[in-house]
């Protein structure tokens, strides 16, 4: 048998349910990480980066 799609392999595998509960925890430990990156940088970090579109480099 051929698969069509993705969600045919997933469906005919042994450990289908161990595969996408793996998947949601690397999804939802990456936007938990990339929230405390950005919430642990100084706020100065952020001030200079707000201000570069409209310094003048001359």
């Amino acid at each position: 048998m051929i698969p069509q799609n993705f969600k045919d392999i997933l469906a005919n595998t042994d450990y289908a349910g161990f595969y996408q509960t793996l998947s949601m925890i690397i999804f939802l430990l990456f936007f938990v990480i990339l929230i405390l990156y950005v919430f642990t940088r100084p706020k100065k970090f952020y001030h200079e980066a707000e201000r570069a579109p409209l310094r003048d480099d001359q």
